[in-house]
């Protein structure tokens, strides 16, 4: 009996280390034109539309039906699956995910709330992909991916906080905090939810503070998978990050990797964020 691997779409990570999971696509729609992310809109169209488009896209969870389908094909292969879904309070996705396993014999579907986003679920996937390689039941995993997450950390340098304003994932209060004196806002996914963190002026103290609060988040834990990620059509203002932080990462064992960050989380922070996910120390 073998392990399969599913996330959503939203979860981002290198193409070399998203080849080992099936994939449930969410949907994003600018007007009257809706697109499956992944499948019938790349990263680079979607960022050129956001900047052309004048109104927010919207986005929608998956289907129960959605992944039920990619369920069958593994339960009728005889494997078990493990499940990695956005944060269930950012999203319906996790519970979509877990309404398609009730239909499927018990034991069968582990889903798990990885309570993040994007480059935060991708390193919770690879770190699921690890400790099957070491032998763990699909069960297992399930239980240590529950405990792992708590150490779990996103921070992200965001442009602006106007996308999560207008997607209503923060409140318009926090939001004017955040634009006052076209300031840079760094901030945490915190038990499943989006936070602020601080906030300064321009990229390099932005830089600065976002390196700080890496640190002050608990410590990198270097013996487990870490990524950045960036949004937009450049990769240009991470690259910056990196030279900024090199330090930070140099303890890293392994080649730094990087991403884009999906249409779906791009809808919500804009352009020109820059993020590091990882698990802390403490």
């Amino acid at each position: 009996m073998a392990i399969r691997f599913v996330v959503d779409s939203t979860a981002n990570m290198p193409t070399e280390v998203a080849e080992r999971f099936a994939v449930v696509p969410l949907v994003v729609r600018f007007g009257e034109e809706e697109f499956v992310e992944g499948v019938t809109i790349d990263c680079k169209r979607f960022y050129e539309k956001l900047v052309e488009c004048d109104e927010l896209p919207t986005t929608s969870q998956p289907t129960p039906e959605a992944f039920a389908g990619v369920y069958r094909h593994a339960v009728e292969a005889g494997d078990e699956v493990v499940v990695i879904t956005v944060s269930s309070k950012l999203s319906g996705t996790y519970q979509s995910a877990c309404i398609a396993a009730m239909d499927f014999p018990e034991g069968r579907i582990h889903v798990v709330d990885s309570l993040s986003v994007s480059i935060g679920a991708g390193i919770l996937a690879q770190l699921a992909v690890q400790l099957a390689d070491r032998g763990l039941t699909a069960a297992g995993i399930a239980r240590e991916l529950n405990r792992e997450r708590e150490k779990l950390r996103v921070i992200a340098l965001l442009d602006t906080l106007e996308y999560l304003k207008k997607g209503g994932r923060i409140s318009k209060t926090v939001a004017f905090a955040g634009g006052l004196l076209s300031i840079k806002p760094v901030v945490c996914v915190e038990e499943g939810a989006v936070k602020l963190l601080g906030k300064a002026r321009g990229s390099r103290q932005g830089n600065n503070l976002l390196i700080e609060q890496i640190r002050l988040s608990g410590g990198v834990d270097y013996e487990k998978p870490l990524l950045l990620g960036y949004t937009g059509l450049s990769d240009v203002l991470l690259q910056k990050y990196i030279a900024d932080s090199a330090a930070l990462w140099e303890p890293y064992p392994k080649a730094l990797q990087t991403c884009i960050i999906g249409s779906v989380i791009g809808t919500h922070v804009g352009p020109g964020a820059v993020a590091a996910a990882f698990f802390a120390k403490a």
